[in-house]
């Protein structure tokens, strides 16, 4: 599966229309830190008309001031601030929802704030859906890594999808239950955003871009992941406890769950670790080799280093850590939480 999705994954490729607008649009909350250089790559987009707005979602930083300051020297940036948070919405989702409704553009193009768009990313982006008719087109950034804590984490995310989802996204699969999207880079034509209620129909939701993904899906438009790594960079994380707080944010949505959690860990731990406790046999040493062809396989087209390649089978049981503790915590009525907020435990808190 590994081989056939690397295979199949697509380069974004086409040309946008004349009259094509992109709207790139970020939500920010406490991103002063990231802001700036987000900006400075989003003005730098070539090959396609853009806009770029951002919705200030209640910052306790200076964000809001360092977007209005670049805003008054260039006309294609606006600021945007968010209302209070809406009792049963959730902070990023909400953010979205009115960026889009602020945004003027015929294709909108949401980003987080540590996302680095290359300079022809947005125009390749909408003109890939332009020549596919393809309503939502997306990919993961190429992942930067400098921690450990960062190593331990952030590769289970193209390990997961590379390695154990049908297809990886491809437009060809076309069930909503097969469908993917990286909420760090999604381009999605305004029509059909539209058509199928945008973000305000999974507005209790963490894990935007799979719900958006399959909500487009169920009403027969067609959603495609493409090769993120040449399109921008991100850095998620800084450390091991924001990566850790980050993953755990939205592990209930995907597979923390009492029927399917118990199935993955079969397949991961059995699949990745418990070879380790084979050795030295023939088909213990045969399955790691196996193995570690197809991580190094994914790191090389991710672009992510290969000092994390070593670190894999400890990768594999932090990503199980992770869901068994977000499982339990919710199972035990705890709520997850981000950036000062708290989820699940009063909706919209």
């Amino acid at each position: 599966m590994t081989a056939l999705n690397l295979l199949l994954l697509p380069h974004a490729k086409g040309v946008a229309a004349t009259d094509t607008l992109v709207s790139i649009l970020i939500p920010a909350r406490d991103e002063a830190e990231n802001i700036g250089t987000c900006l400075d790559a989003a003005l730098a987009s070539t090959g396609v008309a853009i806009e770029v707005v951002v919705m200030d979602d209640g910052s306790r930083d200076g964000t809001a001031e360092i977007v209005a300051a670049r805003a008054a020297a260039d006309p294609r940036l606006r600021l945007e601030r968010a209302p209070a948070l809406p009792l049963g919405w959730t902070g990023k989702v909400h953010a979205c929802q009115r960026l889009a409704d602020a945004a003027r553009g015929t294709h909108l193009l949401f980003i987080d704030a540590d996302v680095r768009l290359q300079r022809d990313a947005a125009a390749r982006m909408a003109g890939h859906a332009a020549r596919t008719g393809i309503a939502l087109v997306s990919g993961v950034p190429r992942q930067d890594i400098e921690t450990i804590g960062e190593a331990l984490t952030v590769p289970a995310i193209n390990l997961m999808m590379m390695g154990y989802l049908p297809g990886a996204g491809r437009a060809f699969t076309r069930h909503k239950a097969l469908a993917a999207a990286c909420g760090q880079l999604i381009l999605v034509e305004r029509g059909a955003y539209d058509a199928v209620g945008g973000h305000a129909t999974f507005r209790d939701k963490l894990h935007d871009g799979l719900c958006l993904a399959r909500n487009l899906r169920a009403a027969g438009h067609q959603t495609e992941i493409v090769d993120g790594a040449e399109l921008a960079t991100c850095r998620m994380y800084k450390s091991f406890g924001e990566a850790w707080r980050g993953f755990l944010k939205n592990a209930r949505e995907g597979m923390a769950t009492p029927i399917g959690l118990p199935i993955w860990t079969v397949l991961l731990f059995g699949g990745h670790v418990l070879p380790w406790l084979l050795l030295p046999s023939a088909q213990a040493a045969l399955a790691l080799t196996l193995t570690y062809i197809m991580r190094a396989a994914i790191t090389v087209r991710a672009r992510e280093p290969a000092w994390t390649i070593p670190l894999h089978p400890a990768i594999v049981l932090m990503a199980l850590a992770i869901q068994w503790t977000a499982m339990i915590r919710g199972l035990l009525g705890r709520p997850a939480g981000w950036k000062g907020r708290a989820y699940g435990a009063a909706p919209g808190a």
